[in-house]
């Protein structure tokens, strides 16, 4: 079948909007119409990577409808709807990333593992979950990446309790997504770092309860300040820059000797540069670590966040600020780039 989908065809150039060619589902593939897709910053560091495969098709989480289906697939059928996330809903150790489904486009093979900026995508059935009926289909399009990273690193990887004190750095939409599910866990107080104050203000829509601005405030002893001189019990960089990765360490409280341990720090947004670490800050007991895709099984926790949308908990109609067609996918992506989205964009295709 055909599509039309964004295609980067040459580093620092606009993506192109063409058809492509979608093969006939392999036994465990599913082939997905779509509602809308997110719009990701991880898919901004793939278009200024000059060493990336090209022609390349990019988006990673989606909403859509299953039109065809692998005679092995038999957790959705034809006529589901389906979240489209890029991490494997049920996956085992030793679990083997599946080839990709051979698109072409213009005669040519199409780098695609998962893709979700098109008007249908094709992928291996771990990488498909099944969607309720009775939820809308734009706004929980970006539950597949945005959301499940986010909730998921507050709530999986750092595992966030109530009452504690938590700290996140960047109020986009993984920030943002963080900040949602550490205020589902019922941490206080909840501070939000970030450099403009519309973002802060923002944030507190979502659950944060201070607002720091780094260009005004220095951010560590702010937070120091806030959590009775010691430090956050769990500080999280959504923003994945030097200066934040080496800022949020030293906003997490130093363990007490032979009491307990100090706080943890949690890299959540994807690291676009090296970072220099004050290894004493490691020494008093303090635990930085990463996470990615929030920890999360999908098959699990993308229908526990749909259940939490339904319930409110989850502003997902809030989160989503800014929506394109995908005729305006260069503009999106440049919007996103220069920091003019306040939440999360998506592509709508219906």
């Amino acid at each position: 079948m055909k599509a039309r989908a964004a295609v980067d065809l040459e580093h620092g150039q606009p993506l192109v909007v063409d058809e492509i060619e979608i093969p006939d589902p392999a036994p465990d593939q599913v082939v997905v119409k779509q509602f809308a897709s997110g719009v990701c910053h991880t898919q901004i560091f793939q278009m200024h990577n000059p060493d990336s495969v090209r022609p390349l098709l990019l988006g990673h989480e989606s909403t859509g409808v299953v039109v065809a289906k692998g005679a092995a697939v038999s957790h959705v059928k034809e006529g589901d709807k389906v979240m489209v996330t890029w991490v494997p809903r049920a996956a085992e150790e030793g679990f083997v990333r599946p080839d990709p489904a051979r698109i072409s486009f213009r005669g040519q093979e199409v780098s695609a593992s998962v893709f979700t900026w098109a008007e249908s995508t094709i992928a291996h059935e771990q990488y498909v979950v099944k969607l309720a009926d009775d939820v809308a289909t734009d706004v929980t399009s970006i539950i597949g990446c945005a959301v499940m990273t986010g909730v998921g690193a507050a709530l999986n990887t750092a595992q966030v309790s109530k009452n504690s004190s938590v700290a996140v750095y960047g109020a986009g939409g993984i920030g943002l997504s963080i900040i949602s599910g550490c205020a589902v866990a019922g941490a206080d107080p909840l501070i939000v770092v970030d450099v403009t104050d519309e973002k802060l203000e923002f944030a507190r829509q979502f659950g944060a309860t201070v607002g720091v601005n780094a260009t005004s405030e220095n951010p560590i002893e702010r937070i120091k300040e806030l959590t009775g001189g010691i430090g956050a019990d769990f500080a999280f960089d959504a923003v994945g820059l030097q200066i934040t990765m080496e800022q949020v360490v030293p906003s997490v409280r130093p363990g007490v000797l032979g009491v307990k341990d100090g706080g943890m720090a949690v890299l959540v947004g994807f690291p676009q540069t090296t970072a220099t670490l004050n290894m004493r800050d490691l020494f008093f007991s303090r635990t930085y670590r990463g996470t990615l895709g929030g920890s999360s099984r999908p098959q699990i926790d993308l229908p526990k966040y749909v259940d939490w949308f339904r319930e409110g908990k989850l502003k997902l109609d809030l989160l989503v600020t800014n929506r394109y067609r995908l005729e305006d996918i260069n503009q999106a992506c440049a919007d996103l780039d220069t920091g003019k989205i306040l939440g999360r964009a998506i592509i709508e295709f219906q």
